[in-house]
Order: C-alpha cells, then sequence, then structure tokens
C-alpha cells in the first residue's frame, strides 16, 4: 500500500487504546507500521537494485524485532530529550499513560505486522518467510491505493476532533483519549472490505474459468469497484487477459487485444535473463512476459521484462499504465553481439 494509509492504520491501532497503555504509542505505532518501507533507500543505489531489494529484509518477520528496536531506540532517545528540557508539564502527568518500553516494543511489532498485511493484501505481494522461504505471496484483494479504506482511515482520524470542538461548545469536559470508537470502527470496516473483496476475488476467477480453460488464473483488483476484476488466464502457448464484472456475471475478452501469446526464447533473452535485472525480476514476477523487442544496426538487442499483473488501466493511473508496451514495473535488458549485457532499465531509469 501507499504510504499515507500505512501511517493511518498505524495510528489507528494505537487509538484503539493501545495508547492507554503506554506512552508515545500512538507515535511508535505510526512509525512502525511504515518502517518497512525504509528499503526504499536501497534505490539510491540506481532503479535495479532498488527493485532488488524493495519489498525485502525489512518486509519478513525475521526483520521486524530489529525494526522494532530501533524504533524503540529512536523513541527513547526522543524522551530524554523531551524530559531533559522539562517539557513534560504537570498538568499532564496524570492524564498520560506511564513509560512502558516493553509493552511499547510489543505494540511497535503490532504496527510492523499490520504493514506486511496491509502489502499483502495487493498484487505487488511480500515474501515474509524469506530467506527461509523465498516465496512472494499475494492476496491481490484491493489496489495499492484503494479509496475506500483511505477515506474511512481518515474519517477515523478526523472525526474525534470534530466531535471534540462540538463538546467544547456545549462545555464538555476534554477526554484524554478520544476517538477509540471510530479507530475500531475503521479497522473493523477494513476488514469487512477485505472479506467482501475476497468473496468477489474467488467469484472472479470462477467466471474466468469458463471462458478460458487456464492453467493458472490470477485476479487483480480495480479500485473502489469489488465488482471489477482483471483476470490473467494463462494457457500452453497464450496469457489471456480477461475483463470480468461479478455483479452482471460477464466476461469481455477481444481475442485481438488481450491475448498475449507467449514469446520466443532467443540467445538474447537467455542472456538477459541471467543479468542482474533479469534474476531479480524472474524471482519476483508471478506472469513474466521476456520478449526481444528490438534490435539496432550495431547489433544491440533490447529484451524487455513486463509482468501481466499490471498491464490494466483504472482511473488512477494513466500514461504509462495506459500502455502495453510499457506498464508499470518495466524491465529492459540491452544485450550486446557478444550476449553480454551493455545497459540495464527500470521504469526508464538507467542503472548506472
Amino acid at each position: 500500500m501507499e504510504p499515507v494509509t500505512h501511517f493511518l492504520t498505524g495510528a489507528c491501532l494505537a487509538r484503539t487504546g493501545l495508547n492507554r497503555k503506554a506512552a508515545y504509542a500512538t507515535l511508535a505505532m505510526t512509525l512502525a507500521a511504515e518502517a518497512p518501507d525504509i528499503d526504499t533507500l536501497w534505490s539510491l543505489g540506481g532503479p535495479v537494485v532498488g527493485f532488488e531489494h524493495h519489498r525485502g529484509f525489512t518486509h519478513t518477520f525475521l526483520g521486524l524485532p530489529f525494526e522494532a528496536a530501533i524504533i524503540v531506540g529512536g523513541v527513547w532517545i526522543f524522551h530524554r530529550w523531551r524530559t531533559g528540557r522539562g517539557k513534560t508539564h504537570r498538568w499532564r502527568a496524570a492524564t498520560l499513560p506511564p513509560v512502558r518500553w516493553g509493552l511499547l516494543y510489543l505494540f511497535c511489532l503490532i504496527g510492523l505486522l499490520s504493514h506486511i498485511l496491509l502489502d499483502w493484501t495487493n498484487n505487488y505481494g511480500v515474501r515474509p518467510f524469506f530467506p527461509f522461504n523465498p516465496k512472494w505471496y499475494a492476496g491481490s484483494i484491493v489496489f495499492i491505493f484503494e479509496p475506500v479504506i483511505f477515506a474511512v482511515l481518515v474519517l477515523a482520524m478526523v472525526a474525534p476532533f470534530f466531535f471534540g470542538l462540538i463538546g467544547s461548545e456545549v462545555g464538555e469536559r476534554r477526554q484524554p483519549f478520544r476517538g477509540r470508537g471510530w479507530a475500531i470502527f475503521a479497522l473493523v470496516a477494513i476488514v469487512g472490505v477485505w472479506g467482501w473483496r475476497w468473496v468477489e476475488q474467488d467469484n472472479a476467477i470462477s467466471l474466468a474459468r469458463t471462458q478460458v480453460a487456464g492453467i493458472r488464473v490470477f485476479a487483480n483488483p480495480y479500485p473502489i469497484n469489488p465488482y471489477h476484476w482483471q483476470v490473467i488466464a494463462e494457457t500452453p502457448d497464450a496469457y489471456h487477459l480477461l475483463n470480468v464484472d461479478t455483479l452482471r456475471g460477464t466476461v469481455n475478452e477481444s481475442p485481438e487485444k488481450d491475448a498475449i501469446y507467449k514469446p520466443p526464447t532467443t540467445l538474447a533473452t537467455l542472456a538477459a535473463k541471467r543479468s542482474l535485472l533479469g534474476e531479480v525480476y524472474l524471482d519476483w514476477s508471478m506472469f513474466p512476459v521476456v520478449e526481444q523487442t528490438g534490435v539496432d544496426p550495431d547489433g544491440y538487442t533490447t529484451v524487455t521484462f513486463r509482468d501481466l499483473r499490471f498491464m490494466y488501466d483504472t482511473f488512477l493511473t494513466s500514461g504509462r499504465m495506459n500502455s502495453r508496451d510499457n506498464p508499470p514495473l518495466t524491465g529492459t535488458v540491452t544485450v550486446g553481439p557478444n550476449r553480454k549485457v551493455a545497459e540495464m532499465e527500470m521504469n526508464d531509469r538507467p542503472q548506472k
């Protein structure tokens, strides 16, 4: 999921009552809920290196205890700085929960687990058992940005503030820990959305199987509408991209447009698959399409890597995703006449 949804989820988890148990719970859980994405710093080494490490160790069960310790350590430093400057007011001391570092560590683990869970729900996937099990898992039940979930989380954060303003106008006493009910409502609503979409995803796959007898069938979500799915059905010689509406029970496919035949293997594609980009891409991709897409006059061959899970349009996407030939997460490898890799690019950004 995108970062803001992660931050809001961590804050909502804290507001369910955990912020009443230990000081700094909201701060720590909000940070923990987004902390695994610190692996984006690997992109400083280039787009292929960033792609290699994205959703890597920081998104594993093995890495979470170390991340929780780092976050708690950061909060401890902040606490020492804050108390050292005498910023804790006496009038607040009676309303704040005590500092409980053990509980705060546990709460950080909960926030970190929420990140893995949210990332699992979209179609990019996670591999939480790495390095013991390198398999990628993708629930693919919600889009990478789901407006419904985002709106519910924002409501849970904003509503207590406005109701507090109304209460202050009529003379009500200000409550120290507001928003517990709204936070619980938001989290329950999110689980409800997941369950609804899980059922509709299964319905979409069943409908697709009536159209194409695929070896593998995988459904990708559209934002907002739980009845709209893009389904990939693999046959021995092709991939079929199906537009499925589970509410109406319809499956649409244009054979000219939505059947992608498996490209042949060439010497250039074999060399590209042995490159760093090729190895990383094929390790991650569930439905890779690797094909030779051009040869220049000097004999340099371009090999393109695409993943069928990202080759569909939504109202939230434009530009790259509207192109069948250049969807998001497209990689290219340039292979020289000697079958050596001359250049690698990820999303049109060269690896230097």
